[in-house]
């Protein structure tokens, strides 16, 4: 039956509409899920060398901490996709209007999925991960019987209490702000008198504003992640790519591995011979010998495949990809800086308080699909430089996962970063105008998106930070050479100087050391 049928009632309608979303819905969070569920596979301490792994009963609690810490970064790649997605669909939409195959993709569609990802966001941020990690540290009640219907009650009870405390952090917090003595007597209403009413105000008044809090702490992680992940990321694809031959001088790095390697065997022949270590060292320093020409060998190999690899991506690769990097952060501060301009004007509207977004009007770039493809393609950058940056910052490098070498308790830290990063990438992009895309549903409505001076103060920052590290990445070594050469003429004047005036020359010094070597020789 045809959707303009006559005969369809705006009920129906309506029905179709929610199974069609709810079924796009459900078989894009399955996909995201399985994709997240390999990637975790990739990173997590196997099971025989987990450090608190023992027994069913513990692998029941890493199984169901994995399940959780896979809906969440599936959640967090479903946030990093709302604007892409949502862009793609307004340029599909205007490109093909009346097409009969695109009309599952519409407005509701997209705002359903903001919907849904803002929920689970939330419901990820403050109850799976957290009790993910009470979970995996719960032993159970004492005196109470073991099993794992123990520990969930334990870390269902350490959650609760938990989310009181927190609950209670933020009223207090929202109470000072705003300084509204009607807003002080609510909680003491819903403790004391137990008012529902009063206990509605706090769920639907001062749990947003708790996720404003959280999504303006992530905005500032953002800040300061995402420049110092700009100056990286040009490190992180030298490393990826191959670079040209004439900046890395594989030859000669070959025949030294090579030499090594020779040098590596006749130790290891010698060790072995009659002049073997008989008191019980030389079979650990022969292992340690084996180690270190097993590695040399995965050396040489390396290099001698990048040897074999073609002139053009041996030479053009590397430059091209470098340059591509440039003009994305180029662009990018280009961006940022016109949006800091046109807020200073007053022809920038701030992005709080958006409507419902109808897709399909006009085109969210000057420069039509190509314009909303750079939209797109600068939104990804900065969520992987962002993440390239976090993970480069002192201390916070620690938390790195490494490749089957991640415990649990690391990879629930790892997937709430993740989480915090990618639902706050919305909010970065529409406030320093990458894209002219209204931020749909509860994410435009924090209070703080609507204060001009935090938003062009925002942009200035994001502009200087990222431009200043750029600077920094690109003349590090000029300045180092610099400062070599300054310090090497100063140390020398400084010799020069304090040398004294009667001191003999140098040539008589020659003179006199020859004459005291010639008595010597006599």
């Amino acid at each position: 039956m045809a959707m303009d049928d006559p005969e369809v009632t705006l009920q129906e309608q309506m029905f179709h509409n929610a199974v069609r979303e709810l079924i796009i819905s459900l078989l894009l969070f399955i996909s995201l899920y399985v994709v997240s569920y390999v990637t975790l596979c990739q990173f997590r301490r196997r099971a025989d060398n987990e450090d608190m792994y023992a027994g069913e009963e513990d692998a029941a609690v890493y199984r169901i901490s994995l399940w959780l810490c896979t809906a969440t970064l599936s959640v967090s790649v479903g946030a990093v996709l709302l604007l892409p997605i949502s862009i793609i669909s307004n340029e599909v939409l205007l490109l093909y209007p009346d097409s009969y195959y695109i009309k599952w993709l519409n407005s509701s569609l997209i705002q359903g999925l903001w919907n849904h990802v803002f929920f689970f966001s939330n419901l990820a941020l403050f109850i799976l991960m957290p009790f993910a990690y009470f979970f995996t540290e719960a032993e159970g009640f004492s005196g109470s019987r073991k099993g794992l219907m123990s520990r969930v009650k334990e870390a269902s009870l350490v959650l609760f209490l938990l989310g009181i405390l927190v609950m209670g952090l933020a009223y207090v917090a929202s109470a000072i702000i705003s300084g509204d003595e009607s807003t002080k007597q609510t909680l003491s209403d819903c403790i004391f008198t137990l008012s529902s009413s009063k206990c509605v105000d706090v769920w639907h008044e001062h749990l947003p504003y708790l996720y404003s809090c959280i999504s303006f702490i992530g905005v500032l992680v953002l800040l300061m992640c995402t420049p110092v992940g700009v100056a990286r990321m040009f490190t992180v694809m030298g490393q990826l790519i191959v670079k040209p031959q004439f900046l890395r001088g594989i030859e000669d790095e070959l025949s030294r591995l090579r030499l090594q390697e020779e040098h590596l065997l006749r130790k290891i022949t010698y060790r072995n011979g009659p002049c073997q270590i008989s008191n019980g060292h030389g079979h650990s320093s022969i292992e340690s010998l084996m180690e270190t020409l097993e590695d040399t060998r995965k050396a040489i190999s390396k290099l001698v495949s990048r040897q074999h690899i073609s002139f053009w991506r041996r030479n053009l690769c590397y430059p091209l990809v470098m340059l591509l990097l440039l003009a994305i952060t180029v662009f990018s501060i280009l961006i940022v800086l016109q949006n800091t301009f046109l807020l200073l004007v007053g022809t920038k509207a701030l992005p709080r308080g958006a409507s419902d977004t109808v897709l399909g009007i006009s085109s969210l770039s000057s420069l039509g699909p190509f314009g909303a493809a750079l939209q797109i393609v600068v939104i990804l950058y900065l969520m992987v430089a962002s993440v390239v940056g976090f993970y480069s910052l002192p201390y916070l490098c620690n938390l790195q996962p490494k490749r089957a070498d991640t415990s649990m308790v690391k990879i629930i830290l790892n997937c709430v970063v993740i989480l915090l990063l990618s639902s706050a990438l919305p909010i970065l992009s529409k406030t320093l105008g990458i894209t002219n895309f209204d931020l749909v549903g509860n994410f435009g409505s924090m209070d703080w998106l609507g204060n001009f001076y935090i938003i062009l103060l925002y942009n200035i920052l994001f502009a200087v930070s990222t431009a200043l590290c750029l600077f920094t990445k690109f003349t590090s070594a000029v300045r180092r050479e610099i400062y070599d050469r300054l310090n090497a003429a100063f140390q020398r004047g400084k010799k020069t100087s304090t040398q004294p005036s009667h001191a003999p020359s140098a040539n008589t010094l020659q003179v006199t050391n020859s004459k005291s070597e010639t008595l010597k020789e006599e």
